[in-house]
């Protein structure tokens, strides 16, 4: 086979490694803030739903953030044990495990509600340019989540 066989191996020919290292990049400008809150990049995410829902079934975060059960679980443990979420069956059905913020929870908002324009400022990209990454990106999350 020819070396133009293997062009789609290179780094430079796909969105995978792209994808990935801006994640790895974002993901530590977002480190030394989430520390502060002594909370975990998964933590921070599964709290911002938390912001936004306030009561909420497990499986509906796993849907919102594309993660499992087996992962969110002690995820949601951790976040319990900090006091900022409490969880329990529900009432209606037993098979559904809620979860609830606390006030501390709610607090722990007012430390977080900087970070986005903190880490914005730091990548340096226009409100124009953000929206179209992020258009973009969930353009292929749906195109990824119709995949089986």
């Amino acid at each position: 086979m020819s070396e133009k066989n293997y062009e789609s191996l290179m780094l430079g020919h796909g969105i995978c490694f792209p994808l990935y290292a801006v994640s790895k990049e974002i993901i530590r400008l977002y480190r030394p803030y989430l520390k502060e809150m002594n909370l975990t990049y998964t933590q921070y995410f599964v709290m911002m739903v938390m912001w936004e829902k306030k009561k909420i079934s497990v499986k509906e975060i796993g849907n919102f953030l594309y993660l499992d059960s087996g992962t969110l679980t002690p995820v949601l443990k951790s976040l319990e044990s900090k006091g900022y979420v409490t969880r329990y069956r529900s009432s209606e059905d037993e098979r559904i495990l809620l979860v609830e913020i606390t006030d501390e929870g709610l607090r722990l908002r007012e430390n977080a509600s900087s970070i986005v324009s903190e880490v914005r400022a730091k990548v340096n990209i226009s409100n124009e340019e953000g929206s179209v990454i992020y258009h973009q990106l969930y353009h292929l999350l749906d195109k990824l989540k119709d995949i089986e």
